[in-house]
């Protein structure tokens, strides 16, 4: 397998039934396809997060959603990270990005945050912006925080239902065949 092993996935969203479904929560709703998929339950509470785990060939991968806010994402992914003497490369994340046109996906092995909040308190918390991730283009519309914390309209639903599959399937590729297989098959040019 080339690329970093995954041991840690994450997504991204904001805890509370008032931010289930929007644009800021694509991460969350990756992640909970990626688990049905599997049939795993994202259930269980360690360190200010949602957590589930899966076993990939013997080795243990923990599925998380961090319930505090978006901003705050660093303090759970963090102290799982510790908690499970896991090296940086060993966590990918998974989140939204109003730089990406709707419904893109980008692979990256690593990056800065490009602005994104919860990016930021990763890469302080794990001291390090050296880690997997899958970014999800929610394109751009009005005040930023406006448009992160709204849902998709019909149109853009549709279009995000196909992209959250794709996103759970690409996972399922980053765990199989590598990081890099993965990067070649859905970090396609804009068509």
């Amino acid at each position: 397998m080339e690329g970093p092993i995954v041991r840690m996935i994450v997504g991204l969203g904001n805890p509370g039934r008032a931010y289930t479904h929007t644009r800021h929560n694509v991460g969350f709703d990756i992640l909970d396809i990626f688990a049905k998929q599997h049939s795993i339950k994202i259930a269980s509470r360690q360190a200010r997060s949602l957590v589930g785990s899966m076993d990939f060939y013997g080795e243990q991968i923990l599925l998380v959603k961090p319930q505090t806010f978006m901003n705050e994402s660093g303090q759970s992914v963090g102290t799982l990270a510790r908690k499970h003497n896991l090296d940086v490369g060993d966590v990918l994340v998974i989140y939204d990005d109003l730089d990406l046109p709707l419904g893109k996906i980008r692979i990256r092995m690593r990056g800065s945050s490009g602005g994104h909040k919860g990016m930021r308190s990763i890469i302080s918390h794990l001291h390090s912006q050296d880690f997997p991730r899958i970014r999800i283009g929610i394109g751009r519309g009005g005040e930023a925080i406006d448009h992160v914390l709204s849902r998709f309209n019909r149109k853009d639903k549709e279009i995000m239902d196909v992209t959250l599959r794709q996103a759970a399937d690409a996972l399922d590729m980053i765990l199989q065949e590598g990081i890099e297989a993965a990067m070649n098959k859905y970090n396609r040019a804009e068509e």
